[in-house]
């Protein structure tokens, strides 16, 4: 009887089979520490516009706030809603325009639009701005009104309204 380990073919299926094993136990020690090394916490979500695309936002912002607005008793939803989503220099802004026009500034109207519309605009210079359609009246023939909002693109919060 031939002995095994002399048998022909018998050594290149030999050092097949180890050469799969060696390459599996490599792999699943190089698997294993990176699966087991503590992993870094996730970065907080200072940075909005990241996961949400600024017409977005703004579209959230306004649907919120008018409904915030429309409703009694809303002022300090509206008010929370303004500190979330616009930065402290549109608010002094706001703060102005309202105190000269006697009016929301940021529907730029004393009065509660039915409905509104955001579509997403153009980028530059870390800015996107969104066109606003607020709708006054329904029927045949109703009434809008248009803003052009402005957002930060690094921040996602809203800069500016016109």
């Amino acid at each position: 009887m031939i002995p095994l380990r002399h048998a022909p073919g018998l050594h290149g299926r030999r050092t097949a089979g180890r050469t799969l094993i060696a390459a599996a136990l490599l792999a699943a020690a190089s698997v294993a520490p990176a699966a087991a090394a503590p992993q870094a916490p996730a970065a907080p979500a200072a940075v909005r516009a990241a996961s949400t695309p600024a017409y977005q936002q703004v579209a959230h912002f306004y649907g919120a706030y008018i409904d915030a607005v429309a409703a009694e008793g809303g002022g300090k939803l509206a008010t929370a809603l303004r500190s979330f989503y616009l930065t402290p220099a549109l608010r002094s802004q706001l703060r102005s325009w309202e105190a000269r026009n006697h009016a929301d500034g940021v529907l730029r109207a004393q009065n509660t639009p039915l409905a509104f519309k955001v579509t997403r605009g153009d980028s530059g210079g870390g800015h996107t701005w969104s066109k606003v359609r607020l709708t006054w009246s329904g029927g045949k023939h109703p009434l809008y009104s248009h803003l052009t909002v402005q957002s930060d693109l690094q921040t996602g919060r809203i800069s500016g309204i016109r």
